[in-house]
């Protein structure tokens, strides 16, 4: 009887890892932050910035670096309200040369170009280069860093 407790005690330590929010696999967590990113665009392209920084993790350290550095989630959503605030000035995004690596099992970085189609009354279109840093959170990979440059 004693065995069979520690043999049953055994077995359930040995699979909290899967259930405890530890990292998933390189291969898994590519496929999961490319998965956040296609989410991420149809949102965007849907005109809601609000699902589209779910993509971020909701923390006051969270950094945006563009012309300037914006520090905490909500000034991040705040300043993507007001510099998009129709859906003509969001326009329809697109990633390309997308590159995504895990630094470790609890952190990932994913570079790549993006580019927004605009009509001229939304401001023309736009193009850059990012980096993203990654975070594997209880609730998924979410953005702590992102680094985007517009290009001319």
């Amino acid at each position: 009887m004693q065995r069979a407790k520690i043999l049953g005690l055994i077995v359930v330590l040995a699979t909290l890892p899967a259930y405890a929010g530890f990292p998933p696999s390189k291969e898994a967590a590519v496929k999961e932050i490319k998965q956040v990113m296609a989410e991420q665009v149809e949102a965007w392209n849907r005109g809601d910035v609000e699902t589209f920084m779910q993509g971020y993790k909701d923390a006051p350290d969270t950094t945006f670096i563009g012309k300037s550095i914006t520090l905490g989630y909500s000034t991040v959503l705040d300043h993507y309200k007001k510099t998009y605030t129709t859906k003509d000035a969001m326009g329809t995004l697109e990633f390309s040369d997308l590159d995504v690596r895990s630094l470790d099992p609890g952190y990932a970085v994913a570079t790549g170009k993006f580019h927004l189609t605009r009509t001229a009354a939304g401001g023309g279109d736009a193009s850059g280069i990012f980096s993203l840093v990654w975070e594997h959170t209880h609730s998924g990979w979410k953005i702590i860093l992102d680094h985007t440059s517009s290009t001319p």
